[in-house]
């Protein structure tokens, strides 16, 4: 196929993700307070979109409290620093089996099974101009823990996005989750031209090898708008590959957190990072306005 280079890129930042990663690093931000001025940060750094989860902060164990996800809201709003939010809807489909011959009753170590309705209240109460919609079911990474989306729940979290006018971000770990993404627009679930992000290289999802990413690609309808990431020493690889391939860019310490072999990253500098490359390539990094423009977004007021 032929180079078709995306000119014009922004950049999303995954601040701090829903992963156990609070312990192998001390950037990775756990208060509301540290998640929203880590995502400030990024967005002065370049990104025009942050991503976020929101975690306990005496732990850093990931969470869906409300009032977490309110307080990283209204301080990104509040900030001076423009930048659209995006918030995770990833939280609240994961089931953890007990090993061996006997799988059931679920583990309650883990297991987080909510319906529809409550995995995104922090949507309807926040309000952010888009948040994720993982299209599909996945085993992910540990052994006996299962990433859920079944076709029935993401219909009606997909509708649910829509009625609010929040703009759902595919999430695709897999091409089968890119099949179904088009299923949804075409029952009107969700609305087209949609935003997709490509997740390669998570365990056990699609590979993050070019060939595989390529056929991800292919598999993204001409009028929709992609970006893509890849996990660890991977990401900035990704970076190049995603906006020669026609698409944005994600980076983030959701995804990675290291900035060279032993040196910890922090957002702002994966940002940095990802803005040299991008436009080194030609390219140019466009701003939050911009990318309302281009996607139809509405910037929101503290709620």
């Amino acid at each position: 196929m032929p180079l078709e280079m995306n000119r014009e890129v922004f950049i999303t930042c995954a601040v701090t993700g829903s992963g156990g990663t609070q312990d192998r690093s001390p950037n990775v931000p756990r208060s509301p307070k540290e998640i929203a001025d880590s995502a400030i940060a990024a967005a002065k750094a370049g990104a025009a979109v942050v991503h976020c989860h929101v975690r306990d902060p005496e732990t850093g164990v990931p969470s869906r409290r409300l009032d977490y996800y309110r307080e990283v809201t209204d301080r990104i709003r509040d900030a001076e620093t423009d930048v659209v939010l995006n918030l995770t809807a990833g939280m609240g489909g994961d089931i953890i089996f007990n090993g061996g011959e006997n799988p059931l009753p679920l583990s309650q170590n883990g297991t987080d099974m909510v319906g529809p309705s409550e995995r995104v209240e922090h949507v309807r109460q926040c309000m952010p101009e888009i948040c994720t919609l993982d299209c599909g079911t996945m085993n992910f990474a540990e052994a006996d823990y299962v990433m859920t989306n079944t076709p029935g729940m993401l219909t009606a979290m997909g509708t649910m996005m829509t009625e609010m006018g929040v703009m759902p971000e595919i999430e695709a770990f897999d091409t089968g989750h890119l099949w179904y993404a088009k299923e949804l627009v075409k029952q009107g679930a969700l609305k087209g031209p949609a935003l997709v992000q490509l997740c390669m290289g998570v365990p056990w999802g699609a590979p993050d090898d070019l060939n595989t990413f390529m056929a991800m690609v292919n598999n993204v309808p001409d009028d929709w708008t992609f970006s893509a990431f890849g996990l660890g020493r991977n990401q900035m690889p990704y970076v190049a590959a995603s906006v020669l391939a026609g698409g944005n860019v994600r980076v983030g310490l959701e995804d990675n957190l290291m900035l060279e072999k032993g040196v910890f990253a922090r957002n702002d500098q994966l940002v940095e990072r990802a803005v040299t490359i991008v436009e080194n390539l030609g390219a140019r990094v466009i701003g939050p306005d911009e990318v309302r423009a281009k996607l139809s977004l509405t910037k929101r007021a503290p709620v």
